[in-house]
């Protein structure tokens, strides 16, 4: 699954404000095909077992806007690595080559998606469950709000309005 040479990685979440990889651009980036969701139970690090927080996954249907990080061929394989390391802890999650809309090209891209077989997949959600979840979720990188909260943040300094997700910041508190 490792490709070497200069690769893309798509961000739709936490990725988008804290890559924590290196990378020589960052652009506006356009996935088919799957959606931006809060549909995961996090059991470490924005909740635990015991009291689970809500993160996002990319689901299946529909679009997702997000950003392209591009990374030089020397990077590659040490920043899929560390991806692999730090998005599959738990397995919740599939790493697939997917076609990204970047300007006007389009290119093969890293990312993550969710896999709806794993029992972590907290599937399409009412408000009030999500809400909870997001309240209540405290883990080892913080909480499930603040992780809530920067992801709108940054969406919408990227002029992105998702408005499921900005309708549930509201309601657990913003």
């Amino acid at each position: 699954m490792t490709r070497t040479g200069e690769i893309w990685v798509f961000a739709y979440g936490s990725l988008m404000w804290r890559p924590d990889f290196p990378h020589i651009e960052t652009a506006p980036a356009l996935l088919r095909g799957y959606h931006r969701s809060l549909c995961l139970y996090s059991v470490q690090y924005r909740g635990t077992r015991e009291v689970p927080g809500l993160v996002l996954g990319l689901d299946h249907g529909g679009a997702c806007r997000g950003l392209a990080y591009r990374i030089a061929a020397a990077d590659s394989e040490a920043v899929q690595t560390y991806l692999y390391e730090r998005e599959m802890g738990n397995y919740a999650y599939r790493p697939k080559w997917l076609e990204i809309t970047v300007g006007d090209r389009r290119i093969s891209a890293y990312t993550f998606i969710i896999r709806r077989d794993h029992d972590q997949y907290a599937g399409k959600l009412d408000d009030p469950a999500a809400v909870a979840l997001i309240r209540q979720g405290h883990g080892e990188t913080g909480s499930s709000i603040d992780y809530l909260r920067n992801t709108v943040e940054h969406l919408r300094q990227l002029g992105i309005r998702d408005r499921t997700l900005e309708r549930l910041l509201a309601e657990a508190g913003n």
